[in-house]
């Protein structure tokens, strides 16, 4: 073929899988759903991916009223990012095949970042357990506090994931290097500022971070209204009689806002008197459940009357079916003009961590035509993520065009297991 690769080309482009791969730090972390090209094509690309189970169990022998339906919850995921780094190269700067290397390497770098990045923006932005430390002290204590999040709970114990900004980061490497502990862990914080697993998480250093700056709730937020309550199912039916999936990962709620304040997208809160329970044994924890605003629907989060999408939804079991009892994620309904308290109280880096089942990364996969003009190379890493690298000449130009594709999906299937640290708070 006139457009096809060489070999040098070839070698460099298994090179840059090989060098893609290694820099996937974040979706080897996350569990991997591999999608079939033709389903998605045909559902726009969506698949809805089911939430865990959460069994009952009931006491004695007679069980003839405690059979039932259990709901399964199902989220959407979408393979909604196609990433490409296209560049040009003339007849004369072919001539140095290093240089086509070194783009060609750019070019890895940037796909491998953007899939990174829309995990660390999934989990940042979708998270909803919220850790608030304060004071300037950073180590142990506060990854800590995200494990006893988590156990409280009853997220598993096993494949957690903790990811710090470099800054705090090095602080809790700091903090590890003064400790006395096994010399070659306090050796490796103190030359490499490494921390490694701690508190049950294992530690990455994100050389990129989203920030949360401090919320502005003004003269105060109110719940207003009563019985403000969720209750999860599995479909709705529409008035002409079909039905659809629904999403279970949120909920409209009305809230009041007080003089000059102002609320976004972001923001953490807790209720008063809505605490958390243990997912299984539905024990109250103690704990004031944590809340993040999803989207302000009315009133521009601004004083008066508000309409906000929260998650997670506030399941209290008030309305007594079998899926808010099966459900439940807090002890009470919020009553009336119960306070809302801001966690996010100070501008601060975003440290996302979450369990691995509650994150999930969806490989998709391009149907480039090899017979078209253009020569086209693909390969795959372990997870399924595919790189698509495509040469086409234009003779009028003299001039060769390439091209690096991925398509690929993010999903958070469970943000009640997932959550942020945030750290130098008032």
């Amino acid at each position: 073929m006139p457009n096809a690769f060489s070999k040098e080309e070839r070698v460099a482009f298994e090179q840059l899988i090989e060098g893609f791969h290694d820099a996937l730090v974040l979706s080897r972390n996350v569990a991997t759903y591999r999608t079939d090209s033709t389903s998605m094509e045909r559902a726009s690309d969506v698949v809805w991916r089911p939430m865990p189970y959460i069994a009952q169990s009931f006491d004695g022998m007679d069980q003839s009223s405690n059979f039932g339906d259990y709901t399964q919850l199902s989220v959407p995921a979408t393979l909604g990012f196609s990433k490409s780094v296209p560049w040009q190269m003339d007849a004369k700067e072919l001539r140095d095949a290093l240089q086509e290397n070194r783009l060609g390497e750019a070019a890895k770098q940037k796909l491998a970042s953007d899939i990174n990045v829309a995990i660390m923006n999934v989990a940042s932005q979708q998270g909803t357990m919220v850790v608030k430390r304060t004071g300037t002290t950073y180590g142990f204590d506060d990854v800590a506090n995200c494990e006893a999040v988590m156990n409280e709970i009853g997220v598993p114990s096993y494949d957690r994931f903790l990811a710090l900004s470099t800054r705090d980061y090095n602080k809790m490497a700091s903090n590890l290097a003064n400790r006395s502990l096994d010399a070659s862990k306090s050796l490796a914080a103190y030359e490499r500022a490494f921390v490694g697993q701690i508190a049950s998480f294992d530690t990455y250093k994100l050389d990129y971070a989203n920030r949360l700056t401090a919320a502005v709730p003004g003269a105060g937020v109110t719940i207003n209204g009563a019985n403000q309550y969720y209750t999860p199912k599995a479909t709705s039916t529409a008035g002409t009689g079909e039905k659809s999936n629904v999403d279970n990962r949120y909920q409209n709620i009305n809230i009041t806002v007080g003089a000059g304040g102002a609320l976004k997208v972001g923001d953490a809160f807790t209720i008063t008197g809505v605490n958390s329970v243990h997912a299984i044994t539905k024990q109250d924890t103690g704990q004031l459940q944590t809340f993040r605003i999803v989207a302000i629907v009315s009133g521009g989060g601004t004083a008066g009357a508000n309409v906000v999408t929260i998650s997670p939804p506030i399941i209290s079991a008030q309305g007594g079916t079998k899926a808010e009892v099966t459900y439940k994620n807090v002890t009470a309904t919020p009553a009336n003009s119960a306070p809302l308290t801001f966690l996010n109280t100070a501008a601060a880096n975003i440290n996302p961590f979450w369990q691995r089942d509650a994150l999930e990364i969806l490989p998709g996969r391009y149907a480039v035509p090899a017979d078209s003009g253009a020569s086209v190379m693909r390969a795959s890493t372990d997870q399924g993520i595919e790189l698509v690298m495509q040469k086409w000449y234009d003779i009028k130009l003299m001039k060769t065009l390439f091209r690096v594709d991925t398509l690929f999906g993010v999903v958070n299937k469970q943000p009640q297991m997932s959550g942020i640290l945030l750290l130098d708070q008032t």
